[in-house]
């Protein structure tokens, strides 16, 4: 089930968004593993901070992909929360 609108996501305990240097690449850290983000990925995952909503996340992409829309994102996130990567405060 994706998350409501108004949830505001923010990266899990030991998970972090971080440059890689040698790969000259983006990577999504976190204590098992690494995750080779996508473009878009990564500008969704550098606004979660625990203070946007899922909601203007997907209003502030609009701008750089026209594209994208609000399932897409909460997709992500709920993929991404399901492995324990994200936090999905609700309030």
């Amino acid at each position: 089930m994706n998350p409501p609108a108004d949830a505001r996501p923010r990266l899990s305990r030991g998970t972090r968004l971080s440059f890689d240097r040698v790969r000259h690449a983006h990577v999504l850290l976190y204590p098992e593993g690494v995750l080779f983000p996508n473009q878009t990925a990564i500008d969704v995952l550098r606004r979660c901070d625990g203070s946007n909503t899922v909601a203007a996340i997907a209003d502030d992409l609009r701008h750089d992909y026209r594209a994208v829309e609000l399932t897409d994102i909460a997709e992500l996130l709920t993929q991404l929360s399901a492995r324990g990567l994200l936090e999905l405060d609700s309030n």
